[in-house]
């Protein structure tokens, strides 16, 4: 897979609403831990939309990782112009930040927030344009990741498309291995 989506919950689905919160590191060593595998297997980009949660410390974790892999890039692609728009200033900060280390951005319609139908072409123009999905997602917890799943299953039905999970068993692994870290046990 050379072009990888990832999506999941956003923050508020989380609970998580500062990024001090201490599942957002436990989120993003996860999201390193796929990606240093894919990276393995060929992986040269990523892409996101950049909403708030899961696909913003994705595209941190992007950024981190570019120290060992110069050549993994990143692509920020919004449904609309200005999402941070209606943002707390923390918020939007690390999103410009974001933005200012991607290799790529853009937005699939050259329009601020119009209608819920830009989410629509966003999912379709994300999955036409990648070989597969990285999800943060449990499915005993449904929320707004369940819509771009159904649909990358959609796109495996239909062509090779590859559709990887980290699910909330995963999750709770890196939180026992970051306390086992944190006290010295490792």
């Amino acid at each position: 897979m050379k072009r990888m989506l990832i999506t999941g919950y956003k923050a508020s689905e989380l609970g998580i609403f500062s990024n001090k919160h201490p599942g957002v590191p436990i989120i993003k060593k996860a999201i390193r831990r796929r990606l240093e595998e894919a990276l393995e297997e060929g992986l040269e980009w990523v892409i996101v939309s950049g909403q708030w949660g899961v696909e913003l410390w994705a595209a941190q974790a992007v950024i981190e990782l570019k120290a060992d892999y110069p050549q993994l890039q990143l692509a920020v692609i919004t449904p609309f112009l200005e999402q941070e728009e209606n943002w707390s200033d923390d918020k939007k900060e690390q999103y410009q930040e974001v933005l200012r280390r991607a290799d790529y951005t853009k937005s699939v319609t050259n329009s601020k927030y119009v209608g819920p139908w830009q989410f629509a072409e966003k999912n379709k123009f994300l999955l036409k344009h990648t070989d597969g999905l990285l999800i943060v997602y449990d499915e005993e917890k449904e929320g707004s990741p369940r819509y771009m799943l159904k649909q990358a299953e959609q796109q495996a039905a239909a062509r090779h498309y590859v559709i990887r999970t980290i699910t909330a068993f995963e999750l709770e692994q890196a939180a026992e291995e970051e306390q086992q870290h944190d006290y010295g046990f490792e």
